[in-house]
């Protein structure tokens, strides 16, 4: 088991205002799955993705990451799980606009030390080829289609070889075409046995995954596996 959340809640206190975002939350999340998190606006999807990422604390609750229960972990170490486990795909992309697409994908490695220059290196130059992007490789982000710069942002993802890949609407600016192009990567990623956390308002995007977690209000309604599994390819 890769990821256990127990009973987790979140409210946001402003002043003596609370406005809770999730109420006792409980699923798990096995190494190798695909997941697609599901809901409306508000319903508590990026609250619960910035909590498994380690972006936020949850109110209470118990969440437990490779079976250490990260509630007893101080700010440093949950960054340190954070830029070495887990890697980041947004709907926005987030890449440097005066920066090469190979720095952009060596990026995280700046912040693990124990990597050699040149295997990263290497590496994200074998990544890059492996999604079609080998001949961008010296481009500028605003050289790249959208599609193009999101399989950037995989790559960049994946450079330090993360326990879980989480993907914040990752299809969300692209047309259908490069939805559907990154979709297919991510599948690949996913039968490669990486272990892919992904939060989407679209029926067909979510359907490429294993498994469908719908929230609303902030509880789980549904937790399902994909029946008939839909495939991007």
């Amino acid at each position: 088991m890769l990821i256990k959340l127990e009973n987790i809640t979140k409210d946001y206190i402003d002043e003596e205002l609370v406005t809770p975002a999730l109420h006792g939350v409980s699923f798990d999340i096995k190494q190798g799955e695909f997941i697609a998190v599901m809901g409306s606006s508000g319903s508590g999807k990026s609250t619960l993705m910035h909590i498994i990422g380690f972006l936020d604390r949850a109110t209470s609750g118990e969440y437990f990451f490779d079976k250490e229960n990260i509630s007893e972990f101080d700010d440093d170490k949950l960054a340190q799980i954070r830029n070495q486990k887990v890697g980041f795909i947004f709907q926005s992309y987030n890449l440097l606009a005066r920066t090469s697409v190979l720095d952009n994908v060596l990026l995280p490695t700046i912040y693990t030390p124990d990597i050699d220059s040149k295997e990263a290196e290497e590496k994200a130059r074998q990544l890059l080829d492996k999604v079609g992007l080998s001949h961008r490789i010296n481009h500028r982000p605003n050289q790249l289609s959208g599609g193009e710069q999101q399989r950037v942002a995989i790559v960049r993802a994946l450079i330090n070889q993360p326990r879980l890949i989480l993907a914040d609407e990752p299809t969300g600016n692209l047309d259908s075409k490069s939805g559907q192009e990154v979709m297919e990567v991510l599948q690949d990623l996913n039968e490669e046995g990486h272990t892919i956390l992904m939060v989407t308002h679209e029926k067909y995007v979510a359907e490429c995954a294993q498994r469908i977690i719908i929230l609303k209000d902030g509880r789980i309604i549904s937790d399902q596996r994909v029946a008939n599994q839909h495939a991007a390819k």
